[in-house]
């Protein structure tokens, strides 16, 4: 079984879990004025309703199935929470420096936009949709980048801008390490073989 897939099923059951049991969201959701250190990793499982926890599974679905060919299995899932982790640091940052109010946040959204910030860096000429309309994924990226640049000084939107910012540059980051370096994986093995709009809200 791929990693994406483990990953897709741990978001799936993990929402179950937030629907049956009273409490669990609000446990492990990254909550500013009660901050633990497991939440910046467990919010990233967590989602808010029917159509966030849709967008985030159906991107992990088409694009974590493309990188991890690209990485491997074992990178893939560190690129997928550390970028998560990175997505919760910038929003809480934005937070700590008083752009936005302390509003509790969860979803896949940074992890999500890492992988599509490698992919960019990657596969640049892949073709995706934005807004309905067939772009590279390095035009989608740098659109990516601003509009979720701007969002992250706007708290009235709903959306935590930021989250998908921090992930986004990590991605890109890890992508640019991965091909200056050559390499497949991080943990062995010289050989480097290369085999949505903003969709989410908090």
């Amino acid at each position: 079984m791929r990693m994406w897939e483990i990953l897709l099923g741990i978001i799936i059951f993990t929402f179950i879990l937030q629907l049956a049991v009273p409490g669990f969201t609000e446990a492990f959701y990254l909550d500013p004025d009660n901050l633990m250190p497991w939440m910046f990793v467990t919010s990233c499982f967590l989602h808010g309703g029917i159509m966030h926890i849709f967008f985030n599974s159906i991107a992990l679905l088409m694009f974590g199935n493309y990188l991890e060919r690209e990485i491997g299995k074992r990178d893939f899932l560190l690129l997928f929470l550390l970028a998560g982790i990175a997505g919760n640091a910038t929003y809480y940052a934005t937070i700590l420096m008083g752009i936005i109010p302390p509003i509790p946040s969860l979803g896949a959204s940074g992890a999500v936009f890492g992988i599509l910030g490698a992919l960019a860096v990657l596969r640049p000429d892949v073709r995706v949709l934005l807004f309905f309309i067939p772009v590279s994924i390095r035009q989608a990226a740098v659109l990516w980048f601003v509009l979720e640049l701007v969002g992250s000084f706007n708290p009235s939107s709903g959306i935590a801008s930021a989250a998908h910012l921090g992930g986004l540059i990590f991605g890109l980051v890890a992508g640019w390490y991965y091909k200056k370096r050559g390499r497949a994986s991080v943990f062995a093995g010289p050989e480097f073989v290369f085999t949505q709009e903003k969709e989410d809200y908090f």
